[in-house]
């Protein structure tokens, strides 16, 4: 039986990891995790905040992620928005989520994300 969702991996392309820095731990906030040195030799970057957890890996044929994504969680979807929108990240807001507000944004390389605040109980 599953208990959790411990990680989402995106693809990367090699070298991209001071861009994904600056986006996940800059930009939506999130702290960088240290990999395990095995790991830490592919290359990539794993980031987390709160219950949410996003590694990203490098792929050889990297090719973004435009319609699968992670659907992370947030109580400040207007803040969020913001530093997406004053980082140079355009996004696009999405109202047929019933009990949420979201919007879609793309990290650096381009993996598209859904960030969503759920709605105050009537």
């Amino acid at each position: 039986m599953l208990t959790g969702l411990h990680h989402v991996q995106v693809a990367c392309p090699a070298g991209s990891e001071d861009a994904l820095r600056a986006f996940y731990g800059g930009v939506l906030g999130m702290t960088e995790v240290e990999k395990p040195p095995v790991l830490a030799a592919r290359g990539g970057a794993w980031f987390r905040s709160g219950g949410a957890e996003i590694h990203c890996g490098v792929e050889a044929d990297f090719r973004p992620a435009r319609k699968a994504h992670p659907g992370l969680l947030t109580a400040d979807l207007d803040g969020l928005a913001a530093a997406c929108e004053s980082a140079g990240h355009p996004v696009e807001w999405d109202p047929d989520f019933p009990g949420h507000r979201r919007l879609y944004v793309s990290d650096p390389v381009g993996n598209r994300l859904e960030l969503l605040e759920p709605l105050s109980p009537s």
